[in-house]
């Protein structure tokens, strides 16, 4: 082979490895080009997936909200921070609308916890939360609004300096760049398909992805069951505490709230006062105008405590015409001004066909009369009631009571009872209990515990604490009627002493499940003669109450027992037992029957209206039943 023949081959040789060299390194280049694109589309999947799952996690939160009975400013609150700390967003918030003295605006109902609503604060002086404002004027908001849309923009100084038009509008965009924000999004909300405000957050991107905008949707579906809830469980709430008719706290509040006020009052060692005030002359308004019109002269005494009454006072409606009112941290001084305030506000006003309308007010003050809750309580009550023997439309603060207390004269019966072993309980239990009695921190609760006890010797279906129920039912019925505080305070004891009769009774009698023979019938009838002559006779401080249990079975017509007593012979006090007692018994197991129903018993008492009770006995009865111990 010649010099340039070889040269040829050498060329040849160089130009394919020249080659070789080129196509590998352009396939180096496919693969790298191909694995960089592979990695950003790895990065970026992963980032969604983060997203998603950030999504997934504030939608938990919501969940989470929704199966608690956290108030309905909790579940808004951890709505706008679960945005912030998961979805990046830089500043969050809720407005609603609002009408207050005719005036209609929108206000902060939550914002999220974040140094942004501090800096703003610092810079502008304000906060939004502050302010009452309108919805701005900008093209499309107020149609998405309307129309329930999400609606975006980049123009955040125009929806601030369109909620506070006085902020300098430079210093706002300023402001919104140093903290990096560049859009916003307003999502309207809705509850119940009524609007109920809008989420607006605010978002470091000016782009938002149709995938963001979708998840936003989701999410304020999510917040809308979640608002539904939390108002659901706030009414049922409200409820649990509050009176029906008037809207003030109820019974069960009002005694639970007082135990806590006395443990502050005793800790702080600082008074708090006790106004207790009746509606006068409620039985005339019902008498002349209808039940009706008594239930409008309820509604404005509470009308009147709603306004004159401070933020930290409760008002409660106790049942009937009766309220209290607790003043923490006022002393009598100061709670006899603010009764009489009260006095002259429910005097001056005017109702419909009633005219004017008046109450009875007494004052207690705690660490000043009394440092027991219970005696407490029954000093306002008894200076109410001075209000009333007074000449009625008054104040009365309550004083020291000399005379012997209707618990006084319960415990010394049923320790005269227990002692000398009047009725057949086992003696082990009617030492305990006789202990209980004698305790030195005596109360209403240990009294009515005493009478469970008893009463569940004999019928052992009892529902406990129904003792506690009678006596207050059976206080509000004789206030119906006009009664006396005399012959209240009897009634309650006749009410824990009525039954005791039965213990004397065979228990294979009391228990039997089939029909009654003419003896039995005359067994029963014989317990509340058994009750006043045999078991509390004997007992000298309670003579005046015997005549009330041995009549607590006579009918409206007639037909009852022992004495076959009609009408107006039956003294009150008795017919109001009777119709008490046959409530109670119809919700409790007997056993020849099951438990009725409240609204069973409601119907049996109204079909027995003129024979074993009096119609105006039974509809005020009805009436309390139906309203007040709700």
């Amino acid at each position: 082979m010649g010099f340039f023949d070889s040269l040829k081959k050498y060329k040849s040789q160089l130009d394919a490895v020249d080659s070789s060299v080129y196509y590998g390194s352009k396939t180096l280049l496919e693969v790298y080009e191909r694995n960089a694109k592979l990695e950003a589309e790895i990065e970026q999947r992963t980032k969604e997936l983060d997203r998603a799952n950030k999504q997934m996690l504030t939608l938990q939160h919501i969940w989470n909200m929704m199966n608690s009975s956290e108030p309905l400013s909790s579940v808004l609150n951890a709505i706008v921070n679960s945005l912030q700390g998961e979805l990046g967003y830089v500043y969050s918030f809720i407005i609603q609308p609002q009408i207050k003295d005719g005036e209609s605006y929108i206000q902060v109902a939550a914002s999220s916890r974040q140094d942004f609503s501090e800096k703003f604060a610092k810079h502008f002086n304000c906060r939004l939360s502050d302010y009452k404002m309108v919805y701005p004027n900008i093209n499309g908001l107020k149609d998405a609004v309307m129309n329930n849309t999400i609606f975006q923009s980049t123009n955040l100084v125009e929806l601030i300096g369109g909620f506070l038009p006085k902020l300098d509008k430079q210093g706002l965009e300023k402001f919104f760049k140093d903290a990096g924000m560049k859009s916003y999004i307003l999502v309207p909300l809705m509850s119940k398909d009524i609007h109920f405000g809008s989420l607006i957050v605010f978002s470091s991107r000016e782009k938002i992805s149709n995938n963001e905008l979708n998840f936003l949707g989701l999410f304020a579906k999510q917040i809308e069951l979640a608002i539904t809830i939390a108002d659901l469980f706030q009414a049922v709430k409200e409820q649990a505490v509050t009176d029906s008719m008037t809207g003030l706290f109820n019974r069960r509040y009002f005694e639970e709230f007082i135990k806590k006020e006395a443990i502050r009052a005793e800790r702080q060692n600082q008074n708090f006062s006790v106004i207790s005030l009746d509606l006068d002359h409620l039985k005339q308004i019902n008498d002349v105008y209808g039940h009706n019109y008594g239930d409008i002269a309820i509604k404005a005494i509470a009308d009147v405590l709603k306004v004159n009454a401070r933020s930290i006072d409760v008002a409660a409606r106790m049942g009937g015409e009766e309220f209290n009112l607790i003043l923490p941290g006022v002393d009598s001084a100061g709670a006899l001004v603010a009764a009489e305030r009260i006095r002259k506000a429910i005097e001056g006003v005017e109702l419909d066909k009633i005219g004017h309308i008046t109450a009875s007010i007494g004052v207690a003050t705690y660490l000043e009369q009394s440092d027991d809750l219970d005696e407490l309580l029954e000093l306002a009550d008894q200076a109410m009631y001075e209000s009333k023997r007074k000449g009625r439309n008054r104040v009365s603060l309550a004083q020291h009571s000399k005379e012997t207390s209707w618990q006084d004269i319960a415990i010394r019966t049923y320790i005269d009872i227990l002692t000398k072993h009047r009725i057949p309980v086992e003696e082990t239990t009617a030492k305990l209990l006789t202990q209980k009695l004698k305790e030195m921190n005596f109360s209403n609760e240990k009294l009515y515990q005493v009478a469970d006890t008893l009463v569940s010797t004999y019928n052992p279906d009892h529902n406990d604490g129904s003792v506690k129920q009678k006596v207050q039912l059976a206080t509000l019925l004789a206030k119906r009627f006009d009664l006396s505080k005399e012959q209240i305070d009897k009634l309650k004891i006749a009410v824990l002493l009525y039954d005791i009769g039965n213990t004397m009774l065979p228990k294979d009698l009391l228990n039997k499940t089939g029909p009654l023979s003419e003896n039995d019938k005359e067994s029963i009838k014989q317990h509340p003669v058994i009750a006043a002559r045999e078991i509390l006779k004997p007992i000298s401080n309670i003579t005046d109450i015997i005549p009330i249990i041995e009549n607590h079975h006579e009918n409206w017509n007639g037909t009852g027992y022992p004495y076959h007593k009609s009408g107006d012979e039956i003294p009150i006090e008795s017919q109001i037992i009777l119709i008490i007692d046959s409530y109670f018994a119809l919700l409790e197991n007997r056993p020849y029957r099951d438990a009725r129903t409240k609204e069973t018993a409601i119907k049996i008492i109204t079909g027995e209206i003129n024979s074993k009770w009096s119609s105006k006995l039974a509809q005020e009865f009805i009436s309390i039943v139906k309203n007040d111990l709700d």
